[in-house]
């Protein structure tokens, strides 16, 4: 999956490809995909074939949506990137 530089997802995973493990066939309809871009909520990850894989709002202190399950691939001995960015965002409430 491609990140888009400059987005909170880039900056939580200090990459700009990452791997995830897709399990579902839901995703965002590419008609709409236009209408919901807005200067809060931000299209942050795509898929090799530019399909939404991550939005994220601006206006929240942390607010990141996913199409996939970054809980599975994580453990106490080495946490998910973006578990562990949800949960130090939840302790500076």
């Amino acid at each position: 999956m491609r990140l888009v530089r400059g987005s909170r997802a880039h900056e939580i995973y200090g990459a700009e490809e990452v791997q995830e493990d897709f399990a579902c066939n839901y995703g965002l309809n590419p008609l709409y995909q236009d209408r919901l871009r807005t200067e809060e909520l931000r299209v942050s990850g795509y898929d090799e074939d530019g399909a939404v894989r991550i939005v994220e709002l601006s206006s929240r202190p942390f607010f990141i949506a996913t199409l996939f399950l970054p809980q599975m691939r994580s453990s106490a001995e080495k946490p998910h990137p973006l578990m562990l960015a949800y949960l130090k965002a939840t302790a500076r409430m």
